[in-house]
């Protein structure tokens, strides 16, 4: 079932990779007591991803600060050496949290799963963004199958 409005977001641990290598981190700590911006990706390095997602979050970071956002955070059903290349790729210091859910534990716990196994991707993320508060969903932008709008920083900057 998909997550909404006004849920709290499922336990799960996510991976960074960090200065000194891969580390968990669980969704009490992303989200605890903070308003976070998430959004999620299909796949780390892929063309809408890298070209599009990812550098609208990165560019609309001050705005999304000054609209009280204390976390920018971006899931993919991704390895934490991918994710972490990913961001170096992407030019991204801190500030997107670049997150790993390699074995799809949370993007199954919120219901947002999407078989890619026709392309040779196995199980992986829609692409959406959510709007959190102190963990619960306080906005949620789920994109139709190939579409890049309603996930965009630009369109949750719209909606706060």
């Amino acid at each position: 079932m998909t997550i909404k409005v006004g849920d709290k977001v499922p336990a799960a641990s996510f991976t960074t990779f960090g200065p000194d290598g891969p580390g968990p981190l669980t969704t009490d700590q992303l989200f605890g007591g903070k308003k976070v911006a998430l959004f999620a990706v299909p796949g780390a390095f892929t063309p809408t991803c890298s070209a599009k997602h990812v550098p609208g979050f990165v560019q609309n970071m001050a705005a999304l600060k000054a609209k009280g956002i204390d976390t920018i955070a971006c899931v993919s059903v991704n390895d934490a050496f991918v994710m972490g290349a990913w961001g170096k790729d992407q030019g991204i210091a801190d500030e997107v949290v670049m997150l790993a859910d390699g074995n799809a534990e949370f993007t199954k716990g919120v219901g947002l799963e999407l078989d890619g196994s026709k392309f040779g991707m196995g199980v992986r993320s829609q692409r959406y963004s959510l709007l959190a508060k102190d963990g619960v969903v306080a906005q949620l932008n789920v994109e139709e199958g190939g579409e890049f709008k309603v996930s965009s920083a630009e369109y949750l900057l719209e909606h706060l």
